[in-house]
């Protein structure tokens, strides 16, 4: 039978919703203890209603596209999303590979895949110099995943890679070649979740050679002794010295725990802080301009306060940084109308089908988050002409597309990665004056796509399911300019209702195609704008028409 259980903690109203027998067992964290790290003094407060004082800066609003490296030890399998998780499911494709390439999880867990990744070709310099290229406003790396590996120097946590994998502060790399590119540097966090996510590790076999033998999931330092990372403790990376949250048989129940909800087990007081701890470090070792949580609201929100106090320090110490200018910009996801006026929405692989009223982002990849060696030898990438008919779209309805490029282990990427990239920047070198520092129109588009219903699911996941073709226009606006955009190459008259006299109520004076300065023929009627096909087209993935 369902319980709603309100408590009141650090000044704000936790509501979750549990089963009775759960809610007698769980024991709820006091406020985290700053520690060494306290909070950044400031305007901004560690509560919703504090940070609802945040404004978007126009920066990021210009800045409209970034790429993002999603790199860390989960690409060396080249086995694709959430490897760390479900090479512990017996009798799954990740469970088969590991076994056939490692060995059984319980002689050999995911931390034989952090000791295995080195990195070895890694040239941030060149990589970032790719991303700037190809359009990239800004520039994200991943400080951690839900494997709970820091990817810096990280004083409060001793899996990270100075120590382990690659022996290489990853961080500072890549901030180094964001700063040589004048490229605004943002850092995703992920790890509150590697409490519930790494719960797979404490599993065993069910029926085979190794019933019944525990994973590693839930070894200590003493176990150590004589290996590899003798003197390191794997609870330190697994998290896992704690009850198993409800349902946790199930691999997908994660999915409806995210928001710690659901009979989710409820992280340790000493786990809310360290995670605190680690991530405020993080932001005043790097002073990174966006800061992103794979989170609910906030990350461990709002089971703990960690999320707040996170978010009033970045804010404050990023004003500090910047003679108290505020230059931050912070992302959540699955937010409250009230949430979004604290921090930006992002929506994962998708876009909301109509115009935002507050700036948004949306993330997605051309193939899986981490790298996956089946996406590319089956050609699964999405292509050039993918990632800018979604950018286009997503601008229209005034939002940002970060994009990630798979990294191979050793710190590569693939040729198809490239040409995607180089398709990218081949467009943006044309068009770009109809991306950047726009804003939307009173309308964001017209055709047969933009008049589907195209709901979003929890984070998002709606992408792919409308198809854009040349009778789709978007609109957006840079000052007294309209950009019209044809997802596609017109194959007739191209007629746009929205730009009848009647409508807009302006005449037309003029219009060019971006990348050509052919003379075109048009017409403003009274219920539509009417323009002759032109007869030369710049590109083959999106045609821009410049209105004045």
């Amino acid at each position: 039978m369902p319980l709603i259980k309100t408590i009141r903690t650090a000044g704000i109203t936790l509501t979750l919703f549990t089963s009775i027998q759960l809610a007698a067992q769980i024991t709820y964290p006091s406020p985290v203890s700053p520690g060494n790290e306290p909070i950044a003094p400031g305007k901004f407060e560690p509560t919703w209603q504090s940070l609802q004082q945040y404004e978007v800066p126009e920066w990021f609003r210009n800045a409209k596209f970034g790429i993002w490296a999603h790199w860390g030890p989960q690409c060396q399998p080249e086995q694709g999303d959430w490897y760390a998780r479900f090479m512990y499911e017996q009798g799954s494709r990740q469970y088969n590979w590991h076994v056939a390439n490692y060995g059984h999880p319980s002689k050999a867990g995911f931390k034989e895949v952090i000791n295995d990744w080195k990195a070895e070709n890694w040239d941030p310099q060149k990589l970032v110099a790719l991303y700037k290229r190809a359009g990239a406003q800004y520039f994200f790396a991943m400080a951690n995943h839900h494997d709970n590996l820091d990817m810096w120097n990280s004083k409060y946590q001793e899996w990270n890679t100075t120590r382990v994998g690659p022996k290489k502060d990853i961080l500072a790399g890549w901030a180094e070649a964001a700063k040589k590119q004048k490229l605004p540097f943002g850092l995703s966090v992920h790890a509150a979740h590697a409490w519930t996510w790494m719960e797979t590790a404490q599993r065993a076999d069910k029926g085979g050679q190794f019933d019944g033998i525990p994973y590693d999931g839930k070894l200590t330092k003493a176990d150590g002794h004589g290996t590899w990372w003798d003197g390191l403790d794997p609870q330190e990376l697994y998290a896992q010295n704690h009850p198993l949250s409800e349902g946790s048989h199930d691999i997908g129940r994660i999915h409806s725990q995210w928001g710690w909800a659901n009979g989710a087990a409820i992280p340790s007081q000493e786990y809310c802080d360290k995670f605190y701890n680690r991530t405020v470090d993080m932001i005043n070792q790097f002073n990174p301009d966006l800061l992103y949580f794979d989170d609910t609201g906030l990350p461990l929100y709002p089971v703990s306060d960690a999320g707040l106090k996170i978010a009033a320090h970045f804010y404050n110490h990023n004003m500090a940084v910047n003679n108290g200018k505020l230059n931050a910009v912070l992302f959540g996801k699955i937010l409250t109308e009230e949430q979004k006026k604290s921090l930006v929405w992002d929506v994962e692989r998708g876009a909301p089908d109509r115009i935002q009223s507050q700036a948004w982002q949306t993330c997605t990849c051309i193939g899986d988050w981490h790298y996956n060696r089946s996406v590319y030898d089956h050609n699964r990438y999405k292509s050039a002409k993918d990632v800018i008919h979604m950018l286009i779209d997503v601008v229209s309805k005034n939002g940002n597309l970060l994009l990630n490029i798979p990294i191979r282990g050793d710190g590569t990427i693939d040729d198809k990665g490239i040409a995607v990239l180089e398709g990218i920047a081949g467009w943006m070198e044309i068009n770009q004056e109809s991306i950047f520092e726009t804003r939307p129109w009173k309308v964001f588009g017209e055709g047969p796509a933009a008049e589907n219903a195209n709901p979003l699911h929890a984070q998002g996941f709606n992408e792919g399911k409308v198809k854009f073709s040349s009778k789709d226009i978007r609109f957006n606006q840079k000052g007294n300019i309209l950009y019209a955009t044809l997802m596609g190459v017109p194959d007739g008259t191209i007629t746009i209702t929205k730009l009848g006299k009647k409508e807009v109520q302006k005449k037309i004076k003029r219009i060019t195609v971006l990348g050509s300065k052919e003379k075109l023929n048009w017409k403003q009627e009274d219920n539509q704008l009417v323009i002759q096909r032109p007869a030369t087209i710049p590109n083959d993935i999106a045609v821009v028409f410049k209105i004045w």
